[in-house]
């Protein structure tokens, strides 16, 4: 437990240090990525780690987990529909969600906040681990108490990647597990496959464009419906500043309803509540926001998210915090 806790002491002083351009020579245990303060302050700059090396030194002496694929670094992460719309990327990286989610007064109105860690993991050049749900659930609504989120783990391939013309593609699939708190309107049902498809490329200069689809299957179809989704995300980098302005749009339709939530609502992204009566609906959502890179190894983001469509079932509106810190 204290070599992790030291591990990312150094990740994220690392990024600090190439956030605030102070980058300084190596030294004994440290690398270019490192300040002299932050090799001098933590233990973990003792030879057996360097911000270089520490995830793999940390999970496996031979280098089990590699760093991400930095053939695409201009490309940035999408923000809404965190759970299910991927970077196409191969990654390594910790990106930390908070969610501020608004429930429409006719489901008795409210805030609900999701603080969350999602991890992701080169196992090799085409092939990662990925981890996009979990955390802890906070609720003012009278349908939802505070309680921890259900858990997903999956695997990621990129099958096709042009680095000359910028365009990528993977495919993966992830399991929910239903081991949240049922007061939280998670851990219902015998749990849910995701299968996707996600790509990106650079349409002009200094615009991308990133897309994902996919079918959530729950194992219990009483318990849970069956959604499909397509998001996409379209980003501007604006010169060599680091900022990025993006606007997003995540269109789910439900495919086949459940027989356990009594009201015919659903959840969107972050609930499948089982509901009756929603096979055939339609909810359009759409975003704005904006999105920094203050180094090479992180992203900063906002994105604000509302319905396009009347039906909003359980969103009014969302406000959507990420950052990210990438090896």
């Amino acid at each position: 437990m204290k070599t992790c806790i030291q591990a990312l002491s150094c990740l994220l002083l690392c990024g600090i240090a190439q956030a605030g351009n102070d980058c300084v020579g190596p030294t004994a245990g440290c690398d270019a990525y490192s300040t002299e303060e932050a090799c001098e302050s933590l233990a973990c700059f003792d030879g057996a780690f360097s911000c270089d090396s520490l995830l793999a030194g940390v999970l496996d002496s031979q280098g089990l987990i590699q760093k991400s694929d930095h053939s695409f670094d201009e490309f940035i992460s999408p923000m809404t529909n965190p759970v299910f719309f991927e970077d196409p990327r191969t990654l390594t990286e910790a990106r930390f969600i908070f969610i501020n989610h608004s429930v429409p007064n006719n489901l008795t109105g409210g805030d609900v906040q999701l603080y969350a860690l999602q991890i992701r993991a080169a196992l090799t050049e085409n092939l990662s681990l990925i981890a996009a749900k979990d955390g802890f659930i906070v609720s003012d609504n009278d349908l939802i108490d505070d309680g921890w989120a259900d858990v997903s783990a999956g695997l990621k391939y990129n099958v096709f990647k042009d680095a000359g013309t910028q365009s990528i593609l993977s495919v993966g699939a992830s399991f929910d597990a239903p081991i949240g708190s049922t007061r939280s309107l998670q851990g219902n049902g015998d749990g849910e496959f995701h299968i996707f498809a996600s790509a990106g490329t650079e349409i002009f200069e200094d615009w991308h464009y990133v897309t994902g689809s996919g079918f959530r299957l729950p194992s219990n179809r009483n318990e849970e419906s069956q959604v499909w989704y397509w998001s996409n995300h379209l980003d501007y980098q604006i010169a060599e500043t680091g900022f990025y302005l993006l606007g997003e749009t995540n269109w789910y339709h439900w495919m086949r309803s459940g027989s356990s939530f009594p009201v015919p609502v659903e959840g969107g992204d972050l609930f499948n509540l089982g509901a009756v009566g929603v096979a055939g609906n339609d909810i359009v959502t759409g975003a704005i926001g904006v999105k920094c890179k203050p180094s090479a190894n992180m992203e900063l983001g906002i994105a604000w998210e509302l319905p396009l469509t009347d039906r909003r079932d359980v969103l009014d509106d969302r406000l959507t915090f990420d950052w990210i810190i990438r090896y």
